[in-house]
């Protein structure tokens, strides 16, 4: 017991590290742990976690080659029509469309683009900003554990693949508990704080000339291309796909591998409708190949990968080293109470829900949890908030009036008990639809 303490006060002490410098930083202080427990300990390394990689590989490159065909940007046109059309539910509408327009790329880019003109929006409206940006940012987080193409739900389906899970299952419990998870946040906020003309900040703003009204101008139309509608259009189609063949066995083919009929498994079949559906954008649309690996979403999408790659193999290969005693000593003993503050706790540390799931959720599989648990604890890996990073910081600068903070001690910021409101919330309602639907 000593040398597992050791072993994982090691690893404890790596994913500290790692997340200190996030991103890349985190994949390769993975490698440090695993060095560490391999060269110090002889610890024999597990597989590197291919499966999930290569999930990852696929979804990033459809959504790619779907910004480089400005399919993107035409949802953040739509987003933004949304949110002018109702200035004065900017509280409500802001996050709802962060949530769903994150849900359905898969990625936090789309709501990244459309944060200054929620600030703008509420601003314009006379609402204090803070209420729409705060719960914004944490909405669209928690889009990310709704999203069938999502690195959090496609690792999810990788690490969970053995129990028989589908993304439709996933969805089923996700989806409404998220959903009305930040439907309560939304309302925590909703009176939260100074109405914006009474706020002693945004009073000295627009005393001293340091605020304008300033009408946030729409997105040029040329960005609404035929192009963009038809790429999206086959996004949207490959994502339909992948829930239905993923949850309807039938629609999968089937071998004889020589001891028996073989179906193809969930994340092969994910992986290759992606990839195809990538290929029929990039044809259909006529992409130049200058653009395929010049967007955002690519950068962004190689560091998540990388950051997994090296967090997951040193995971992996502790709870595959220590397989029997979590077999023996942890299998019977079952708190998810207990399971679910250790998930949030490193999630708010490795600033990754899709990294905090495939790090924490084969140990969950190993300690005997059913599937309904822990799919029902994804809303805990969203507690990536609680240490502000580059989305609350550029929502802070976003905010013009002054009423979203980072406060003197870091953690008393506009984010905290929104996101800790919408985390409990969450939780509790993908417990109830795990309970009901799984």
């Amino acid at each position: 017991m000593v040398l597992f303490v050791t072993q994982f006060a090691i690893v404890l002490i790596c994913i500290g590290i790692g997340g200190r410098f996030g991103g890349i930083g985190l994949g390769a202080a993975g490698g440090l742990g695993l060095a560490i427990l391999t060269f110090g300990f002889g610890l024999p390394p597990d597989s590197p976690p291919i499966t999930v990689i290569s999930i990852i590989l696929a979804v990033i490159t459809c959504i790619t080659i779907l910004q480089a065909a400005g399919g993107l940007d035409l949802f953040v046109t739509m987003a933004e029509r949304i949110l002018r059309k109702w200035p004065g539910a900017i509280t409500f509408l802001g996050p709802a469309v962060a949530y769903l327009f994150t849900a359905i790329c898969g990625t936090g880019y789309v709501a990244f683009s459309v944060y200054p003109v929620i600030a703008e929006i509420a601003a314009d409206a006379r609402v204090r900003p803070e209420r729409a940006m705060s719960m914004s940012v944490i909405a669209a987080n928690f889009g990310l554990i709704a999203s069938p193409v999502s690195a959090v739900v496609t690792g999810t389906i990788a690490v969970l693949a053995g129990l028989h899970v589908s993304a439709l299952d996933i969805l089923l419990v996700t989806v409404p508990g998220t959903f009305l998870g930040c439907i309560v946040g939304c309302l925590f906020v909703f009176k939260r704080g100074h109405e914006l003309k009474n706020d002693p900040e945004f009073q000295r703003r627009v005393a001293e000339g340091e605020f304008e009204s300033v009408k946030a101008e729409e997105r040029t139309a040329n960005i609404v291309t035929k192009e963009a509608k038809r790429g999206l259009l086959i996004f949207l189609t490959g994502i339909i796909l992948v829930v239905l063949m993923g949850s309807i066995p039938e629609l999968r083919p089937q071998w004889n591998n020589g001891s028996g009929m073989e179906r193809m498994s969930i994340p092969t079949t994910l992986q290759i409708i992606m990839l195809t559906t990538a290929c029929i954008i990039m044809m259909v649309c006529r992409i130049s190949p200058s653009k395929l690996d010049s967007g955002s979403v690519f950068k962004a999408g190689l560091v998540g990968v990388v950051a997994i790659f090296g967090l997951s193999w040193m995971m992996n290969s502790f709870f595959e080293a220590w397989h029997e005693l979590f077999n023996t000593a942890f299998h019977g003993f079952q708190n998810p109470v207990l399971f679910g503050i250790i998930v949030f706790g490193l999630s708010a540390v490795i600033y990754s829900p899709a990294a905090t799931a495939v790090a924490l959720l084969p140990a969950g599989v190993l300690m005997g949890y059913p599937a309904e648990t822990l799919v029902a604890l994804l809303p805990l890996t969203c507690g990536s908030f609680i240490i502000p990073g580059g989305a609350q910081i550029g929502c802070v600068a976003f905010d013009r009036t002054g009423t979203t903070r980072i406060g003197k001690y870091v953690v008393n910021h506009s984010y905290m008990l929104p996101g800790l409101v919408t985390v409990v919330a969450s939780t509790l309602f993908c417990f109830l639809f795990s309970r009901m639907l799984m």
